[in-house]
């Protein structure tokens, strides 16, 4: 089959690859339909090795060279067991961490920490390939009104969802949020379902604010305004309930912090690779609260049901669909900043 693979710093391959084979424990054989190129999909292409390991993954056992991408739908091929509510031929978005299903972590049902846990793409080989093997217990399977390029979108949406979550953003809240890409808009999106009063965002790059004027209360560019200030003075001298940074830009980090309300609450759902120097006096002189948010627990499933009902349209996001042989050509562009895509989506399927 082919497969889009990892083999070091811009060092991106279409080959041809053996087929999985058969699931093992634990594991399902999907037909992958699309699968969505995540920022840190272009991080590893770019300067990886980052989250994959160079060697034997302890979970998993793979290696690079290995396929890309985590952010995936299809259709289930085979099983090792039963799993509830999924049957081969079912439609079905991915969930692609893999858990022990033995730690203190995973048996609380916080898998997405397992300490020798990982991501389908990243610690096994993903769904930038014709076929992949993913983990049996992340299955999500899809009704009828959701198609499968929107559900290649649970996974990022989930991201947003469970830092809302994480942030205890309820009805009434005013949020602001840091970044627009991907996960800043997945952000946007999961305030509202739950019921924040105010959204408002910053983000420097025009056509990102753009795409979300309809969604927020206000988008800035951080270049032009004093967003901390005009976020203040728009929520009547208090500032946001809660602040989510998207983007995982140290200094952002700090900016969220400085920018929340006396009480207020700060998640970090960015993922960096460079340290932030927090004053931390100003998270104890006001009571903030700091929280990370890695991933998602049983989110996708969440999303899927938000979008089945209706009550999540996440169709702007995507902003282009390519076949799979256009692959290391779209790794390029995004690496180097040209395309202007908000979520990039490739896929094995006839157009």
């Amino acid at each position: 089959m082919k497969a889009l693979r990892w083999h070091g710093p811009r060092d991106l391959r279409l080959e041809d690859v053996p087929e999985p084979g058969p699931p093992g424990p634990g594991e399902a054989l999907i037909e992958v339909a699309y699968c969505g190129v995540c920022g840190t999909d272009v991080h590893e292409y770019a300067s990886g090795p980052h989250m994959i390991r160079p060697g034997p993954h302890p979970l998993t056992g793979h290696r690079p060279p290995l396929a890309l991408g985590h952010e995936m739908s299809g259709t289930v091929l085979a099983l090792d067991a039963p799993v509830p509510g999924i049957a081969v031929g079912d439609r079905v978005a991915v969930d692609p961490c893999w858990r022990c299903g033995e730690c203190r972590w995973c048996r609380r049902g916080e898998y997405h920490i397992c300490p020798k846990g990982g991501s389908v793409g990243l610690a096994s080989p993903g769904g930038f390939a014709e076929r992949a093997l993913v983990p049996a217990a992340g299955l999500v399977r899809l009704p009828d009104g959701v198609p499968d390029d929107l559900a290649a979108l649970a996974e990022p949406l989930a991201v947003g969802l469970h830092a809302v979550r994480r942030g205890g953003v309820g009805p009434g809240d005013h949020v602001l949020v840091l970044g627009a890409g991907p996960i800043g808009m997945a952000a946007v999106l999961a305030a509202k379902t739950a019921g924040a009063a105010g959204i408002y965002v910053s983000e420097p790059v025009a056509a990102r604010r753009e795409a979300i004027t309809d969604l927020v209360t206000e988008a800035y560019d951080p270049g032009a305004a004093d967003v901390r200030r005009e976020v203040y003075l728009r929520t009547g001298r208090v500032g946001p309930d809660v602040v989510l940074e998207a983007t995982g830009i140290p200094e952002l980090a700090v900016a969220a912090v400085n920018s929340a309300r006396r009480g207020g609450r700060i998640v970090l759902a960015g993922i960096g690779d460079r340290p932030a120097q927090l004053n931390l006096t100003a998270l104890t002189f006001y009571e903030r609260t700091l929280a990370g948010s890695l991933g998602y627990a049983f989110d996708v499933g969440r999303i899927v049901d938000l979008m089945s009902g209706g009550a999540l349209d996440p169709s702007r996001m995507i902003t282009g669909r390519f076949p799979l042989s256009e692959g290391p050509g779209l790794f390029a562009d995004l690496a180097d900043g040209r395309g202007g895509h908000l979520k990039a989506l490739l896929t094995t399927k006839a157009s």
